[in-house]
């Protein structure tokens, strides 16, 4: 069984590639995860992990209907690859094996509330890809990474209403432009995809990035606009409220697709380039909150709301290079996520979750 690495494997992105990894076979799926934000194995929905013992201090499950092994390492990540970089004592923390593949997730997220309201807490994600890039080269040499940035490394004087365009990788050029990315998060992940590029040029790592756009999903965290709109329409909200004025865009891509086109950059692209994740549709948020109410099959009003963070005015991008280069195509269109969503929410209404008054 070769082995594969997911830092922050607990999280929305890092709990559907597991399910990737487990449907392809042929894996021992590491996951390192501290669970200050993802959910706790046991709990886990997508896909559903089944208890299986122990290991000196790994706790190890079995992938339900999948004959795959999930080795979870409850720590942080910062704590694990510095102590195997001899940096401080190791505390009883598990020694890693050599990886054939790893996908570097690991980074405070929260939605936009985090982003705006915490931007110091957020700005540890440049101490966790620091450590990650120097334990990749002096220790693990893994054969191949993925590290995840974000569409937030994009300038932000190129997302500005009436101004805005797709965005192109080559809006970023670590040679010729840089521009001001999203807040702390923009910029950690700006360096971040620095890093991975020194990885690649100096260390001679195999490095591939991808920068997601708006990913979706039916069992992400309702602190994500997608879910928690889709939680208000299946409550039958009327008016149906979003944030800001509703006139902001983002390209909405599903989670599926997201990590199809992950597991395709990390084994095709290894000169630390980065690749664009989305449709290349900007959809405003009055647009979305209406097609669920449509989806939903009743009439309501869709309104916006003032004094809520709402980030930049329009965010979409050309998905050129990854369609042309490896073959990604979109498989779930919105309508098709937004009825999987609507379902998902009323279930979460019947345990009992409440969608947040606007």
């Amino acid at each position: 069984m070769k082995q594969v690495l997911v830092t922050g494997g607990c999280g929305f992105v890092g709990r559907h590639l597991v399910a990737k990894l487990a449907a392809e076979g042929g894996w021992t799926i590491w996951i390192v995860d501290d669970l200050s934000t993802g959910k706790a194995p046991a709990d886990w929905e997508v896909p559903r992990l089944v208890p299986a013992g122990e290991d000196g201090g790994v706790a190890l499950y079995r992938v339900d209907g999948f004959d795959a092994e999930v080795r979870f390492v409850h720590a942080d990540f910062i704590a694990v690859a510095q102590a195997e970089l001899g940096m401080t004592p190791s505390l009883g923390l598990p020694r890693l094996p050599a990886f054939a593949e790893v996908y570097h997730l690991a980074s405070v997220v929260g939605g936009r509330n985090v982003i705006d309201n915490d931007p110091l807490a957020v700005g540890i994600d440049l101490a966790i890809d620091s450590t990650f890039f120097l334990w990749s080269a002096k220790v693990a040499r893994p054969d191949r990474i993925l590290y995840a940035s974000s569409s937030a490394a994009y300038p932000i004087d190129l997302q500005e209403a009436g101004e805005s365009r797709a965005l192109r990788e080559e809006d970023i050029s670590f040679d010729k432009r840089l521009g001001l990315p999203d807040y702390t998060y923009g910029w950690s992940k700006l360096t971040g995809e620095y890093l991975g590029r020194i990885a690649h040029e100096k260390y001679g790592l195999s490095v591939g990035v991808v920068r997601p756009f708006s990913g979706y999903g039916e069992d992400q965290d309702i602190v994500y606009p997608f879910p928690a709109i889709a939680l208000r329409v299946a409550a039958r909200h009327d008016p149906v409220r979003v944030y800001g004025s509703g006139y902001q865009t983002r390209d909405f891509v599903h989670i599926d697709d997201a990590c199809d086109a992950c597991l395709l950059v990390c084994r095709g692209v290894s000169d630390g380039r980065a690749f664009n994740i989305g449709t290349g549709e900007a959809t405003r948020f009055l647009d979305l909150a209406a097609s669920m109410v449509r989806v939903a099959g009743y009439r309501a009003d869709v309104l916006g709301t003032e004094g809520k963070p709402v980030g930049v005015a329009e965010r979409y991008c050309d998905p050129t290079r990854i369609v042309t280069e490896l073959g990604w195509r979109q498989t779930i269109p919105l309508d098709d996520g937004i009825a999987r969503a609507l379902a998902y929410a009323e279930g979460r209404l019947a345990r009992g979750v409440m969608p947040e008054v606007l």
